[in-house]
């Protein structure tokens, strides 16, 4: 049933509500409501937060942000983690009523006398609520009862004494002790807060027997280890990555293993893909005895955190034929008509080597077995998994699961690889899924970007945090392929500013993009089914890596605070259809005696898309997206390039793939004009 004071279409909210809007701790988002009611009367709004101990804040006071609409919203920061929540306040503002018809009559001499009195009681009323605790509350009542008295004082032009009430330090005091009828308050919105690194984190993948591994011309080739993995962690700490992301670490099957280039027929020292999980060496919860142990994989896990590393290990529920499940737990498989056991499939693709579970077998023994993979695991220090093929598991299994996670170790984090349809892909993330990957693979033109990233940032960020990957070890698109290394920076520029989350797969700095044959997106040699050692050294010694780019951009991302943030992105126009330009803005500290915020910390990236040839154009640019004014000059320093720009509104930009594809820019005010 509606309230006295309508409130309705509060945002954030997640299916009215089933689940809780999501929030990073020191994350600023906006709250906002449509609030109106019946006649001219004026009607105000506020947001009261209550935390995660059940301590009520004071009450917010919202803004109408499109006049006309009725729409009130006030930005918030929730500083902990936990599970946080807010009402939305609406009231009927006797003193704006008052004060909009005053000011209409007062000056036309119509009850001059009258509207006085009336604006004196309720300025008394106002006082008399006033709770003065402290000397702002003494002043703020004094404030408010000057004005009553002002407002009866005969000996001074009614004009004059209209003019009290809209004084400055009478709007702060009202603002800060409100004269409010007819409270109606909205129902208690559900915010789970995570922590920081559920927003913000650079992920770089790579395959540990990979490192270290030795592959000769004949022979068998000997698989690296967790030791020898241990000796890339430094390089990857110091590019600026924050989470190294392991494909599974388990044993492998050897019943329809995969050979190189995934073909059905291996040779005897193939070593199979990570995903066909399960031998006699164990399974889900075993690592794969080419790596080492299990006492050794804890000694990566702590050379990681030493290096300031988180590790996210990939949790794919699924088994080689020789996994432990399948002669122990047969029901919880497909059977086929002909008594087989169903391998998995995506028409026209097949995998032999895999067989998915069927939830519905036994849906509370796999729960129950999954739980107990996911908490071993954690035991050893895993605080992020990476969830491989979420989309083909029941979402109604993956709540139940973080939900229960999330109970006793709210900090573990869990990323859906959910390449598959938006609604699937929105679901998992409305049901508790902390990230998400995206469509921004294929995301490559500047229609395509403005319209994900813009739908990323604002319609869906209350649920759907992205985690922009360039490429996977499934996905080399034909942009990488036919672009070169200047498409190489490209995506890297977009996908580490324009999310805060983004991930590498290692060999993107060496610009590997050689596809298995024309039209796939598999890589040629896919290390998902072959050891794949490189030479990192080698390259940084001949200057074809990328590392030092990727090291800039990670490194800057953690000097700017406005990179780090999803909602606050904005697209400005730039008249060419190869270039595309956008902003990131954490506002300064607010001044009240100008009712502005300061600059703050603002971030302009410009881009050419097209990797081949160069483009010129004119950047023009929303200055108040900025926070400066229409006419305000102010300086730009390139990251990249160490070069530095005079700006206005409207500024011509040239970028030559070939020597430097963006502009990163921040900003520094030279003419007044910030807001």
């Amino acid at each position: 049933m509606i309230g006295r004071i309508p409130i309705l279409d509060i945002h954030p909210v997640v299916e009215c509500g089933q689940w809780p809007a999501k929030a990073a701790a020191g994350e600023t988002f906006e709250i906002s409501a449509t609030v109106f009611r019946e006649g001219h009367d004026a009607v105000a709004a506020g947001v009261v937060l209550t935390g995660p101990q059940g301590a009520r804040g004071p009450l917010l006071p919202m803004r109408q942000v499109a006049p006309g609409t009725d729409r009130w919203a006030v930005e918030v920061t929730l500083p902990d983690e936990g599970d946080w929540s807010f009402r939305v306040e609406a009231w009927s503002d006797p003193i704006a009523t008052w004060l909009h018809d005053a000011e209409i009559k007062i000056p036309r001499g119509l009850d001059t006398d009258l509207m006085c009195e009336e604006g004196a009681r309720l300025f008394e009323r106002a006082a008399r609520g006033v709770r003065a605790q402290n000397c702002d509350g003494c002043a703020h009542r004094a404030a408010l009862l000057s004005v009553a008295e002002r407002l009866r004082d005969d000996g001074y032009d009614p004009r004059a004494r209209l003019a009290v009430a809209e004084l400055p330090g009478t709007a702060a005091a009202l603002a800060a002790h409100p004269l409010r009828d007819l409270v109606t308050r909205s129902g208690r919105v559900r915010v789970r807060v995570d922590r920081r690194r559920a927003l913000f984190g650079s992920w770089y993948e790579f395959f540990p027997r990979s490192e270290g591994a030795v592959v000769p011309e004949e022979g068998e080739p000997v698989s690296g280890t967790f030791r020898t993995a241990a000796e890339r962690l430094p390089a990857v700490a110091g590019m600026g990555f924050d989470i190294v992301y392991l494909p599974p670490i388990h044993p492998i099957g050897s019943t329809f293993r995969k050979g190189r280039n995934n073909t059905l027929h291996p040779e005897p020292y193939d070593v199979g893909s990570p995903w066909a999980i399960g031998s006699e060496d164990g399974g889900h919860d075993a690592v794969h005895p080419d790596l080492g142990t299990l006492e050794d994989f804890d000694g990566f896990v702590k050379r990681a955190k030493e290096l300031g590393l988180e590790i996210a290990l990939d949790l794919a529920l699924q088994c080689s034929p020789d996994h432990p499940w399948v002669k122990e737990h047969p029901e919880w498989f497909t059977v086929r008509a002909d008594g087989t056991i169903a391998y998995a499939e995506n028409p026209p693709k097949k995998y032999q080597d895999i067989y998915p579970l069927n939830f519905d077998k036994d849906p509370e023994g796999i729960y129950a077995e999954v739980l107990r993979v996911v908490r071993h695991w954690m035991a050893h220090g895993v605080r992020v998994f990476r969830v491989d093929n979420p989309h083909t598991k029941p979402v109604g299994f993956w709540e139940r699961l973080l939900a229960e996670v999330n109970t006793t170790d709210p900090d573990v984090i869990f990323l859906s690889e959910a390449f598959t349809r938006p609604a699937m892909l929105r679901g998992l993330g409305k049901i508790g899924f902390h990230q998400s990957y995206t469509y921004f693979t294929w995301k490559n033109s500047k229609a395509d970007l403005e319209q994900y990233l813009g739908e990323l940032s604002h319609e869906t960020a209350h649920y759907v945090r992205p985690n922009f990957f360039v490429n996977t070890p499934d996905i080399l698109h034909e942009y990488l392929q036919n672009g070169g290394i200047p498409a190489f920076k490209v995506r890297a520029v977009i996908a580490a500013l324009g999310s805060p989350s983004w991930g590498v797969y290692s060999g993107y700095e060496l610009g590997e993009n050689v596809p298995v044959r024309p039209g796939s997106e598999e890589y040629l040699h896919s290390e998902k089914f072959e050891l794949r050692p490189r030479d990192w050294a080698g390259a940084e010694r001949d200057g074809r890596s990328l590392a030092p780019f990727i090291t800039r951009l990670n490194l800057f991302r953690r000097a700017h605070p406005a990179v780090q943030e999803l909602r606050n992105l904005r697209f400005h126009t730039i008249d060419h259809p190869d270039m595309l330009c956008f902003s990131k803005r954490l506002p300064g500290a607010y001044d009240p005696s100008t009712r502005r915020h300061g600059l703050g910390d603002v971030v302009l990236v410009v881009v050419n898309l097209d990797p081949h040839n160069t483009h010129e154009a004119t950047v023009r640019l929303d200055m108040p997206a900025l926070g400066l004014d229409w006419d305000a000059e102010f300086v730009v320093d390139d990251d990249l390039t160490g070069e530095t720009y005079h700006w206005r509104q409207a500024n011509y930009v040239r970028l030559d793939p070939h020597i430097n594809p963006a502009h990163v820019l921040t900003l520094r005010a030279l003419s007044q004009g910030r807001s």
